[in-house]
């Protein structure tokens, strides 16, 4: 991890927003919560920006986290990726946790030197919270009433500034060619459990969970059959079936998914 050149990335997302917004160094020092005189220590390169720093320049003037912090894909967060609308943005908790631990490691213990906030603090304070990534047979439990997602279930947790004003309760890796080309084998998507069927959004992606075939992501309509479902692929060479209602032991909605090129 090289803190130096996200210091250089920080540098040069601000060095934007006074050349092309106009915002003056004052204004945009407080607006992330630092004094004047600090901004400037950070500016000219005698002092790093910490990752709360960091997290409030992202959340208010939508630059990338996953550009800055680790130098790949754009420096604004584009809303659409190829076509494709979906959040491009989803950095490893343990990324962000690691380089939290790294600036309080080498951060200097002197009297007065202001000590970096807790991780959780700083997520907090912008609205965005570490998700959950859990295995197929973890979510498969959903639609239960006690559904809980224990640690040993994690593949990991992420943060994605994008999803900051959704109701993601868990994340998933898609399998399989059926909702090809919407989703590929290996992206995330995002699901909001829902607790009351009147609540579908026909044509929507959902992920539904049932007794006989386990989870599956489908896109739902209105079945002819009263009691059933029409499950529909994207992928056309996959024809919609009916499934019926007492065999879904829970429906979640996708609210959005991180693909990978």
């Amino acid at each position: 991890m090289d803190k130096d050149s996200i210091n250089k990335r920080f540098i040069q997302a601000v060095s934007t927003l006074f050349r092309d917004k106009g915002l003056t160094k004052a204004g945009i020092a407080e607006s992330l919560g630092l004094k004047p005189s600090k901004f400037s220590e950070i500016l000219n390169n005698r002092m790093r920006a910490g990752t709360d720093t960091i997290a409030a320049l992202c959340d208010k003037y939508s630059f990338s986290p996953f550009w800055i912090l680790m130098g790949q894909g754009t420096m604004l967060v584009p809303g659409e990726l190829k076509g494709r609308s979906k959040p491009s943005i989803a950095i490893p908790y343990s990324y962000i946790e690691r380089l939290q631990k790294e600036q309080e490691a080498s951060q200097t213990k002197s009297i007065g030197q202001p000590k970096a906030k807790p991780l959780a603090a700083i997520w907090e304070n912008t609205n965005i919270k570490p998700i959950p990534l859990v295995t197929e047979k973890a979510a498969a439990g959903f639609g239960n009433g006690n559904f809980s997602i224990e640690e040993k279930d994690v593949k990991e947790y992420y943060v994605i500034p994008k999803f900051r004003y959704c109701k993601v309760d868990f994340m998933i890796e898609v399998s399989g060619l059926s909702m090809y080309p919407h989703f590929i084998p290996g992206d995330v998507i995002a699901c909001t459990i829902l607790t009351d069927q009147k609540f579908l959004q026909w044509n929507k992606c959902h992920v539904i969970a049932t007794r006989e075939q386990g989870i599956i992501v489908k896109r739902l309509m209105p079945s002819e059959q009263e009691g059933f479902l029409t499950a529909v692929s994207d992928n056309k060479e996959y024809p919609p079936f009916d499934i019926p209602v007492d065999e879904i032991t829970g429906i979640a909605l996708v609210v959005g998914s991180v693909g990978l090129e």
